[in-house]
């Protein structure tokens, strides 16, 4: 497979994005875009998805430390459903236990606390979200 993948990390204030390509395995950083409570702009997303023209959008699922969900889980399961329901592509959820502490610790390394950036942590996480589902699939 070669498709393109869009993947989210959802949050209330800002939405990680990243590109990821299933014939490399590796994902792009692109810029978070801006929620309000949760939701995006959607033109802006709409542009987004244009652009890309992406086969799969994936969404990083927030699940507690031992796999159950939490309250926020069901609002990322709702943003993963608006996706579907507006842009008509298959959307898969990835759990994303941890990604935001290992995207910490790698911008960290790479570039210190400069490196820490709110919007640069969510589209890293977004990376590593995307990473970690292309290395379950092959």
């Amino acid at each position: 497979m070669s498709r393109t993948v869009l993947t989210f990390d959802y949050g209330t204030k800002s939405i990680g994005v990243a590109v990821g390509q299933e014939l490399t395995g590796t994902a792009s950083l692109l810029s978070a875009l801006k929620a309000q409570d949760g939701t995006p702009d959607w033109l802006q997303l709409e542009k987004l998805i244009k652009e890309w023209q992406p086969q799969l959008l994936l969404v990083g699922l927030p699940l507690n430390m031992d796999g159950t969900e939490q309250d926020f889980t069901a609002r990322t399961r709702k943003f993963a459903n608006r996706l579907h329901g507006r842009f008509g592509l298959p959307v898969e959820l990835k759990d994303e236990r941890l990604t935001t502490a290992e995207a910490r610790s790698q911008l960290f390394a790479e570039g210190g606390f400069k490196n820490l950036s709110k919007d640069k942590v969510d589209s890293f996480s977004a990376k590593i979200i995307f990473e970690s589902w292309y290395e379950q699939q092959y």
